[in-house]
C-alpha cells in the first residue's frame, strides 16, 4: 500500500478546503449549530462541485466509486460543521452507495443521476423505540395491497428525516418468526400522508436534526421496495452487504474530521494563550498532551486510509472497518476532550469551537453501531470461542 496521497485526492482535499473557508466560515458554522439549521444554499453550492458523484458510476452521471475520496470529503467538511457533512453523507452514501449496490436496474436509472447532482438525500429509518442494534426485530410493517404498500410503525433517531427526500426504511414484510427472511427496505417520502416527524432535542450533530418518525397507514408504490420485486423480503441481505462496512467508515471520517479540527485549534491556542509571561505551550504538560493528541490522530488517519483502501479494492474488510470505527471514534472523542482541557475555562464557552467539537464527538462512538457492538463484531468475526 502506497501511503502517498494521490494527485486526485490532493486536488479534492484542496478544493474542499477552499470551499469551506469561502462558504462555511466559523461564524456561520456556530450559527447553524445554535439554530439547528441546515444551510441548503451551501449544500447546493457543494453539490455543484460534482463531489456527490464520487459514489456513482459514470454511466449514471457520477465520477465512479471512490471510497477514499468520499471519506476525504466527509473529513474536510466535518472539520468545520456537521450541518453540511452529514447531509453530504445522506446524499453520497446513504443514497448513492445503497442505490448503487442494492437497487433494481430501473431504480438505478431513475435515482442515481439525481443523486450524482445532489438532488436526493436519504435518511436512515432503521432503529425504533424498542430496537437498537437488533435490527432484525423491527416492528414497523409493510403490507401489500395491489400495487401499493401500507406502512405502519415508528422509527427513532431518524437523523435528517426533515430534510431528506426519502426515508430508507427497514420494515417487516412477513411473520416475525423468520426474523432475517421477512424484512424489506422501502423508500418512504417524508411528505407522504400519514408520516409524522417530531424533532428530538439532542446535544450535538446540529443541522441534520434527529427526529422520531411515525407511519400511520402510509401508502407508497410497491415499486419503492429497494431491489424491486426481487428485493421483497431481502432487506437483511442488503443491510449486511459491503455498504455496511463503508457506513462504519463514514462515521469514522466524521470523527476524524472533528478530532483534526480540535487538534489544530488546540495547537494554535497553546501558542497564543499566555500565562506567567509565557505561552502555555512552553509548559511540559501541555507539550506532552499535544504530542499524544498528534500521535493518536496520526494512528486514526492510518487506520482510515487502510480500511478505505480495502473497501475500495472490494477486499474482505468487515473486521478492519469495525476496528477503524471503534478506534477512531473512541480516540476522536478523547482528543476533543483533551483539546477542551487545553482551552481551560474557554473550552466550556460556545465562543470557541472546541465546545462544539466535544458535543459532536460524543455521538460518534454511538451512531453507526456502538463501540460495544464493534467489539462484539471484531471478536466474533475473528472466531474467538465463547467457551
Amino acid at each position: 500500500m502506497n501511503f502517498d496521497e494521490s494527485e486526485h485526492i490532493t486536488m479534492i482535499r484542496e478544493t474542499l478546503r477552499r470551499f469551506v473557508e469561502a462558504e462555511m466560515p466559523r461564524e456561520l458554522a456556530r450559527k447553524w449549530d445554535k439554530e439547528n439549521h441546515f444551510p441548503r444554499d451551501v449544500y447546493n453550492k457543494l453539490a455543484a462541485l460534482g463531489i456527490m458523484g464520487l459514489t456513482v458510476d459514470e454511466e449514471y452521471g457520477g465520477s465512479g466509486r471512490d471510497i477514499p475520496a468520499t471519506m476525504i470529503v466527509i473529513e474536510e467538511l466535518a472539520k468545520r460543521s456537521l450541518a453540511v457533512a452529514v447531509p453530504y453523507i445522506m446524499c453520497a452514501c446513504y443514497a448513492g452507495m445503497n442505490i448503487a449496490e442494492c437497487a433494481s436496474v430501473e431504480q438505478k436509472r431513475t435515482l442515481l443521476p439525481k443523486i450524482a447532482t445532489g438532488e436526493l438525500m436519504f435518511a436512515y429509518g432503521w432503529t425504533e423505540p424498542d430496537i437498537g442494534a437488533d435490527l432484525a426485530s423491527v416492528k414497523t410493517t409493510a403490507v401489500r395491497e395491489g400495487d401499493e404498500l401500507v406502512i405502519n410503525g415508528a422509527k427513532r433517531f431518524c437523523s435528517g428525516a426533515g430534510i431528506a427526500d426519502y426515508i430508507y426504511a427497514l420494515v417487516r414484510t412477513g411473520p416475525a418468526t423468520e426474523r432475517y427472511k421477512n424484512l424489506s427496505i422501502v423508500l418512504i417520502p417524508p411528505t407522504a400522508p400519514g408520516v409524522s416527524i417530531v424533532g428530538l432535542e439532542c446535544m450535538g450533530m446540529k443541522g441534520a436534526a434527529t427526529t422520531d418518525v411515525s407511519f400511520m397507514d402510509v401508502r407508497v408504490p410497491a415499486a419503492n421496495v429497494i431491489g424491486g420485486e426481487e428485493g421483497w423480503n431481502r432487506g437483511w441481505d442488503f443491510i449486511v452487504g459491503s455498504g455496511l462496512d463503508v457506513e462504519k467508515l463514514e462515521v469514522a471520517a466524521l470523527a476524524l474530521g472533528i478530532a483534526t479540527a480540535a487538534v489544530d485549534d488546540a495547537w494554535e491556542y497553546a501558542q497564543e494563550r499566555r500565562q506567567f509571561n509565557k505561552p502555555i505551550c512552553a509548559n511540559q504538560s501541555i507539550r506532552h498532551q499535544l504530542a499524544d493528541m498528534k500521535t493518536s490522530l496520526h494512528a486514526c488517519r492510518l487506520m482510515m486510509m487502510h480500511a478505505a483502501w480495502l473497501a475500495q479494492e472490494e477486499r474482505p474488510c468487515r473486521v478492519e472497518t469495525s476496528m477503524t470505527k471503534l478506534y477512531v471514534c473512541d480516540t476522536g472523542k478523547k482528543i476533543a476532550q483533551d483539546a477542551q482541557t487545553i482551552f481551560g475555562a474557554y473550552g466550556y464557552s460556545k465562543e470557541f469551537d472546541v465546545e462544539r467539537y466535544v458535543r459532536d464527538s460524543l455521538l460518534m462512538p454511538i451512531i453507526g453501531g456502538s463501540s460495544a457492538i464493534q467489539r462484539n463484531n471484531i471478536v466474533n468475526w475473528m472466531a474467538l470461542p465463547k467457551g
